[in-house]
């Protein structure tokens, strides 16, 4: 049977300013430090043993990873990284303090830029410092996949390619996997593992730092059960498909 642990990357430096962040490479708190290393602890708790692991390209993910990694004996494995597993791109709206974004553009507008399926909030010019086309890291990606901003349909969109060629037929092959991503890539994997409709996915929320173990049926990778290991800081799951 399975297991696919996803882990939202730890308290970044900009949620705790109450800042946009998306594409921008910010690093992880003392805190968010403190929530990736007890990741690894109750995932290890569990018996949790992965054998492939995957990340974003961001150093907040990537930092979760091996602070869990660590905590499992695991840093060892392979592991993969990938562009398409980042955070939602949040255009113009990166960097921005969340409460001063509210108060200029009106707490419906903001409401509709963060939590509408499909309706993205204003692009980046390419020009733009946070546009990815000037980001090495992203040289390799074709120029016209790289967005200047992104809706949560946006984020499926390139997620589910990666998910469908490179994570799925792993756990097919049986594989306990592990991946450290973000709040909306991961809301994009929660949304096709448990068949979540476009109305419905805008009310989850995933919690950083809380290992969301996952335990899926050898045959048909139908989900047997889901659970956040701490249940302190859970957050509500949509029901099992």
């Amino acid at each position: 049977m399975p297991q696919l642990a996803l882990i939202r990357h730890g308290q970044s430096e900009w949620n705790l300013q109450n800042r946009f962040t998306g594409w921008v490479d910010v690093d992880l708190t003392d805190e968010g430090v403190a929530q990736a290393k007890r990741a690894g602890a109750l995932l290890a708790e569990t018996g949790f043993k992965p054998v492939h692991a995957y990340a974003s390209v961001l150093k907040r993910a990537i930092k979760t990873l091996h602070f869990a990694l660590e905590g499992l004996d695991r840093l060892w494995i392979p592991e993969d990284k990938s562009w398409r597993l980042n955070e939602r791109h949040y255009g113009g709206l990166a960097g921005l303090n969340k409460d001063e974004t509210r108060a200029k553009h009106g707490d419906e507008q903001v409401h509709i830029w963060r939590r509408s399926f499909d309706t993205p909030p204003p692009e980046l010019p390419e020009d733009h410092e946070y546009h990815p086309v000037n980001d090495p890291r992203y040289s390799a990606v074709p120029r016209d996949l790289l967005p200047g901003a992104e809706s949560l349909k946006l984020t499926l969109d390139r997620v589910e390619p990666y998910w469908t060629s490179e994570i799925l037929p792993h756990l097919k092959s049986g594989e306990d996997l592990i991946v450290a991503a973000h709040g909306n890539s991961l809301r994009a994997l929660v949304k096709l593992l448990f068949d979540v409709s476009d109305e419905d996915i805008m009310g989850i929320e995933v919690p950083t730092g809380n290992p969301l173990l996952i335990d899926l049926d050898d045959a048909s990778l139908a989900i047997r059960s889901a659970r956040y290991l701490d249940e302190n800081r859970a957050k509500p799951l949509p029901p099992l498909p």
